[in-house]
């Protein structure tokens, strides 16, 4: 074959003599860098967009009510709708603000333990009976929000906008969380419940609230306490009745609204000074011994008038101590010698 001029390869005819295929042009670094940021771009967008529709929807449970308020960048802050206890998933929109309230009967503790006032949701009361005497009261007050939708945004525009501050010295929204329900109770509920309390308590004595105290003013006189313990238990219920009657209005009149319905009183027990009780409790101790005492000489009394009547029938009927005497002889005892030349050999058992 004879050789093209020019081309020295082509004689070969393999692969060192064809001429290499072209290789591909690269994407330029920039071009990948573009892509990756919009990847990225598209996955916090679609994030994002889960996330607000998410906050879009709401549902509550069985013992709660939710008042929505809008809370967009171009909507007003007023109140949209109200979800009512244990509903289904509902739409209140995007950016809207859920405020949460308990829709079941609650209750506010009322103690005279100072130890448990560091907790919110805790009354400690120690009010002046009319005689200057200072009495704790433990009770408890039932009570529940009014849920009626018109009655509840009320609340909400006058409470539910404001923070309040707790005994720890945070501040919280009265819907917040538990905490916050309770902070609210302190603030707000808490001075109209001290001051029936306050009332209440000051027109009576102490013998007439805690009969304890009769013991203590009437110089240990037993007699009393016993006279003041009725006196005592019905002016317990007086003073519950009173106030499940004042309660109501007062709350009413100093909330601005009806906004607490079935308020309910229960007063377990007035309770006195530690020391007061203390020593209450050594009178009563010392009393205690006193009768003690004194039945033992009562006591005394009788068998000693028992033995003379004895002695008496003995007089008359000396075989009567005889046989009295032989019945007090235990059974393990053989032989009785009381004296010289008397003695008593029980007969041997066959």
């Amino acid at each position: 074959m004879a050789k093209i001029p020019g081309n020295p390869f082509a004689s070969g005819g393999g692969q060192q003599g064809g001429s290499r295929p072209p290789r591909p042009a690269r994407e330029p670094r920039s071009g990948r860098l573009r892509a990756t940021v919009v990847l990225v771009a598209v996955l916090l967008a679609a994030l994002v967009g889960i996330s607000v529709t998410g906050s879009a929807v709401t549902k509550t449970q069985a013992g709660e009510i939710a008042v929505i308020r809008n809370g967009g960048p171009l909507d007003n802050n007023r109140i949209r709708q109200i979800v009512q206890p244990a509903s289904s998933l509902t739409w209140i929109g995007l950016f809207s603000a859920k405020h949460t309230y308990p829709a079941q009967q609650r209750f506010y503790t009322i103690t005279s333990d100072t130890s448990r006032g560091d907790r919110t949701g805790v009354d400690v009361e120690i009010l002046p009976t009319a005689d200057g005497v200072e009495v704790g009261v433990e009770g408890t007050v039932y009570f529940s929000l009014n849920t009626d939708p018109a009655v509840l945004k009320v609340f909400d525009d006058k409470y539910g906008t404001r923070r309040y501050r707790g005994a720890d010295g945070e501040f919280r929204f009265a819907w917040e969380d538990e905490s916050g329900w309770s902070t609210f109770l302190d603030q707000i509920v808490r001075p109209v419940i001290s001051n029936d309390l306050r009332e209440q308590i000051g027109n009576f004595p102490c013998s007439e609230l805690q009969a304890s105290c009769a013991l203590v003013q009437n110089g240990g006189n037993i007699q009393a306490v016993t006279a003041a313990t009725g006196k005592s238990n019905l002016n317990i219920a007086k003073i519950q009745e009173s106030i499940n009657t004042s309660l109501v209005d007062d709350l009413t009149r100093t909330l601005g609204g009806d906004f607490i319905t079935g308020v309910r009183f229960n007063l377990a027990k007035i309770t006195l000074p530690a020391k007061v009780q203390d020593a209450i409790n050594q009178a009563q101790a010392a009393f205690a011994a006193v009768t003690e005492a004194q039945a033992k000489v009562q006591q005394a009394k009788a068998e000693a008038q028992a033995n003379a009547q004895r002695q008496l029938g003995y007089q008359s009927c000396p075989a009567c101590a005889q046989i009295d005497t032989m019945r007090a002889i235990p059974p393990n005892v053989t032989t009785f010698a009381p004296g010289a030349g008397f003695a008593i050999t029980a007969p041997a058992k066959q």
